[in-house]
């Protein structure tokens, strides 16, 4: 499983409906944030993601991005975590990272490690990978890609049978890629076992002008979550802070050729329309969706179907 729960889909600052910039990802047991605005604690309780933290991704050194680090540490000391929390963030953000793991708390009962990360190097995970990319924003900025390994081929239990393959351990074995004897007859994993499949990608951009890095980090991705701080109409104030438009967010996703598009990080002056924001998107990208407090996203296998975005409320 890898379930999406946006805790923060603000730009800049906190508005009445949304929080600032943060994502619980989860894959399995591992819980990540990808930022952590001011009053990220809050949002975890009320949307239901846990505490259970490993890691969060820092994409940038801006103040809605990472105030949150400050109160989510107090909680989690008070709540009496002891294992260690890692921060990941680009290269030149230890010394913010520092002071701010120091604020408020005497004493923490955990290590919290920050690691400086370049452009495509990687944070290994079980069974899968966070992938740094450079992204443009006028600041050292980072986007972050989960990404998976390829999965087993299907098993062709019917095919197994007529091989004569009693069901059982040699059916694993099969699957894991021996090759086995039955009744003197050596049946290779190729005969029924399929091609290797496709496991699952999901692509953050951060904060960033649309870009070539994004596009190559989500080629193929099976969702990508663009910011979309501005309207089509406000294209050159995009360009002068450094952040995207709804259509400029939809063609990247156009692009790469991902299956899903979720906007975030989203202006104030939007706030009474954010339809008007989907509906703009849509018209490059069909079936972009503008992210909202409280908004979950489960992310299938390549080969399932897309489960329709859910959860909070879209009322603002």
């Amino acid at each position: 499983m890898i379930r999406l729960t946006f805790l923060g889909t603000a730009a800049a600052r906190p508005t009445v409906g949304r929080g600032v910039s943060s994502i619980a990802v989860q894959r399995e047991a591992d819980i990540a944030l990808i930022d952590c605005g001011e009053g990220t604690q809050r949002q975890m309780m009320r949307y239901g993601s846990g505490f259970a933290v490993n890691r969060i991704f820092l994409t940038h050194i801006h103040a809605d991005h990472f105030l949150g680090v400050v109160g989510l540490l107090r909680t989690l000391a008070l709540q009496g975590r002891e294992d260690p929390l890692h921060l990941y963030a680009p290269e030149g953000s230890s010394g913010v990272l520092r002071s701010a793991v120091r604020l408020g708390v005497e004493r923490l009962p955990f290590e919290v490690p920050i690691h400086e990360l370049q452009p495509e190097e990687k944070v290994h995970a079980d069974g899968y990978a966070w992938e740094a990319f450079a992204v443009k924003h006028g600041t050292k900025a980072l986007g972050y890609a989960l990404s998976e390994p390829d999965r087993l081929g299907r098993f062709d239990v019917d095919r197994a049978h007529e091989l004569g393959v009693p069901a059982g351990r040699l059916f694993g074995r099969l699957h894991a890629g021996e090759s086995i004897e039955v009744e003197g007859r050596v049946i290779h994993p190729d005969e029924v076992v399929g091609r290797p499949r496709p496991g699952r990608r999901v692509v953050f951009s951060g904060d960033t002008r649309p870009c070539r890095s994004t596009i190559q980090a989500a080629t193929g991705a099976d969702v990508l979550v663009h910011e979309a701080t501005f309207a089509a109409e406000e294209t050159d104030r995009a360009r002068q802070t450094g952040h995207s438009t709804t259509v400029e967010a939809a063609e990247v996703a156009a692009s790469a050729g991902v299956r899903q598009l979720i906007l975030t990080h989203i202006s104030a002056r939007y706030t009474d329309r954010p339809g008007t924001l989907e509906r703009e998107a849509r018209v490059v990208f069909p079936g972009a969706v503008v992210a909202y407090d409280g908004l979950t996203l489960e992310v299938p296998f390549p080969d399932e179907s897309l489960i329709p975005a859910q959860g909070g409320s879209r009322s603002r």
